[in-house]
């Protein structure tokens, strides 16, 4: 499979600091996207150490006599194991280093990482960063947003898109790392087809962003930096008014 990628990050136009953060572990075929959040650069601080750490913990894990700093689940695969332990890790040092430093009180980082493995995209995932496919012209989101708002629509099914617009607590977050000393990760497998393309962003981006754009800019065969480019500047245009982050990869099979 060849696979090429294209990631842009940008504070916005509200924020005067980035506190977003996105790395590739290109043997592993991973890629990675942090929203930071708790002020005073705490944020900052919490997605650069989630991507340090589960960076640390694949190399470290390719030892097959590496001790894991958690028991694998047997109902999940290695692959699955690997990735929902090295989030686990790095929430772990996120609250660990927020409760010795009282300047870090509160700080969290939301994540999301796809991997890319024969002929499947796995994603694990805490927060409300996201994962898109976008296949033959229609978007999909891969990731349901750990969020008020969504445990309220699963309360409500029949909840209207202009009710979910005025809900009063949208962007409040139920599960991020470093909130709690353990953390639950979703954890799931989409299959990969010649031409599709996967997005990974913060909220920055989902948040400002409505669908019929992303299928616009995300064509394939597409100069994928100057989508990324576009994709933030859309962004920006509808108001940025949080950090923006895309990771945008293709999927060829030829």
């Amino acid at each position: 499979m060849h696979i090429r990628y294209a990631a842009k990050t940008d504070p916005g136009l509200k924020r005067n600091h980035n506190e977003d953060y996105f790395c590739l572990i290109e043997d592993e075929q991973l890629f990675l996207v942090a929203d930071g959040m708790g002020g005073h650069a705490s944020g900052e601080v919490a997605s650069k150490m989630a991507a340090d750490v589960i960076r640390e913990f694949f190399a470290r894990s390719r030892d097959d006599d590496a001790t894991w700093p958690y028991k694998m689940d047997r109902a999940l695969s290695y692959l699955e194991n690997r990735l929902v332990v090295a989030i686990k890790h790095a929430n772990k040092k996120i609250h660990e280093a927020a409760t010795r430093d009282v300047r870090m009180t509160g700080m969290g980082t939301t994540i999301v990482i796809g991997q890319i493995f024969e002929d499947k995209f796995y994603i694990a995932h805490v927060g409300d960063s996201r994962c898109y496919r976008v296949r033959d012209g229609v978007v999909e989101q891969l990731t349901r947003d750990h969020s008020l708002l969504e445990d309220y629509k699963e309360a409500r099914p029949g909840m209207s898109e202009d009710e979910q617009k005025k809900f009063p607590h949208r962007n409040v977050i139920t599960r991020a790392l470093g909130m709690k000393d353990t953390v639950q990760v979703d954890i799931s497998a989409a299959d990969v087809k010649d031409g599709d393309i996967f997005l990974l962003c913060s909220d920055g981006l989902s948040g400002m962003v409505e669908p019929p754009t992303l299928r616009d800019l995300l064509k394939v065969g597409v100069d994928l930096d100057d989508a990324a480019h576009k994709l933030v500047a859309a962004a920006n245009q509808a108001g940025g008014t949080d950090n923006i982050t895309v990771l945008v990869l293709e999927c060829r099979m030829n």
